[in-house]
């Protein structure tokens, strides 16, 4: 599987982690929202990354993708965090 692949599959599961953690935040803690703020800031960055990496007409390289990948796994460990306070 190729590094593209696997950032798309990133990005699904990012969307759905997301999602699920928006419909939480009403019960959220004060630290919990201010962190799915921040979180919120590089979601924007990955999707705009995200869709230059989708766009053919658009020259990415494979470190462009590896370090939009990096920006994606932070962001699912934050979502994971999220999540888990939520669920506690």
């Amino acid at each position: 599987m190729g590094l593209r692949e696997e950032f798309d599959r990133l990005m699904d599961k990012l969307k759905t982690e997301r999602d699920q953690v928006n419909l939480k935040m009403h019960l959220a803690s004060m630290d919990a929202k201010e962190e799915f703020a921040e979180a919120e800031k590089k979601w924007g960055q990955v999707k705009t990354k995200a869709a230059e990496i989708a766009d053919d007409a658009v020259e990415t390289s494979e470190e462009y993708i590896a370090k939009a990948k990096v920006i994606g796994e932070e962001l699912k460990d934050t979502y994971h965090r999220i999540a888990k306070r939520l669920s506690d």
